[in-house]
């Protein structure tokens, strides 16, 4: 069982939580608001208050929604696995970077190194799958060597 996969991906869960908790408070105060723009508005003034606020809901419910299959997808992750070759779960340490292949998370720092946390869909995650240790790739003209996958 390796430790810097268990740190990694309680990292992107984190992230994820985050996010999740984010949508949610800002769901419920822009229900609040919309209940509020009913008990005091009255007019054309309170269509367009309740019609903003309801927008806000939904653009918010849509990043819940996004949110909660990032986590799924986090749930499905072993981090006991291993691997020679890339793939979901796995960590890939090249000569100009290192990334989780996990979900779309951003920059992770641990133990003074920095990982990437990145979806195997983007770009750099469909460069790097099925790749193992020795295998080279190109990505926006930059040169990469795979060190390590564990």
């Amino acid at each position: 069982m390796s430790v810097l996969k268990e740190k990694l991906h309680s990292a992107c869960v984190a992230y994820v939580q985050q996010r999740i908790q984010a949508a949610t408070e800002a769901i419920e105060q822009a229900q609040q608001a919309q209940t509020d723009d009913t008990k005091s508005s009255a007019g054309d003034k309170y269509e367009t208050g309740r019609e903003m606020a309801q927008q806000e809901t939904n653009r918010n419910m849509a990043q819940l929604a996004e949110a909660n299959k990032l986590m799924i997808v986090l749930n499905r992750i072993s981090v006991t696995g291993q691997s020679p070759v890339a793939d979901t779960g796995s960590v890939v340490v090249t000569d100009n970077g290192n990334f989780y292949l996990s979900v779309s998370a951003g920059t992770i720092y641990l133990h003074g190194d920095i990982y990437y946390a990145v979806s195997i869909a983007s770009p750099v995650g469909v460069k790097i799958r099925g790749k193992k240790a020795g295998d080279v790739f190109d990505l926006n003209g930059k040169g990469y060597k795979i060190v390590s996958v564990e």
